[in-house]
């Protein structure tokens, strides 16, 4: 069965870092773009930053530019999102999701796209 896992949450003071990974199972991270997504209370479903094996590339959304980095181990099949420079405008459920690149770019930017795997989410709390 396919599926993605995130872990990495939890409390941080503003200014600090966290490192979230998604580890997917089921499927290998070459064939699919890995997608970071965040969903705050009150807030709409937001477009983080994405990354494809398969072409190179890579995107983030201008909230988190020059913030967060993502990266990926194939070998693990994991992909991170590293974080740094929180704030507390950070603090939500981060989600990863996996499909085509073609539907992860169109998740950047439409909230609640559909996308194949989603994980059940890992809790970020900025503290200020």
């Amino acid at each position: 069965e396919a599926q993605v896992v995130e872990s990495g949450g939890g409390l941080v003071q503003a200014g600090g870092s966290l490192r979230l990974s998604c580890v997917t199972s089921g499927f290998s991270i070459d064939d699919y773009a890995i997608g970071w997504f965040r969903q705050a209370p009150g807030k709409q479903h937001e477009g983080l930053s994405y990354i494809s094996t398969t072409d190179g590339s890579t995107y983030y959304a201008d909230s988190v530019k020059g913030r967060f980095t993502i990266s990926s181990d194939t070998a693990k099949n994991t992909v991170y999102l590293q974080m740094n420079s929180l704030k507390p405008e950070d603090t939500a459920v981060y989600y990863c999701a996996a499909d085509t690149v073609e539907k992860t770019v169109r998740a950047m930017k439409i909230p609640y796209y559909g996308m194949d795997y989603w994980g059940n989410g890992t809790l970020v709390t900025v503290s200020s």
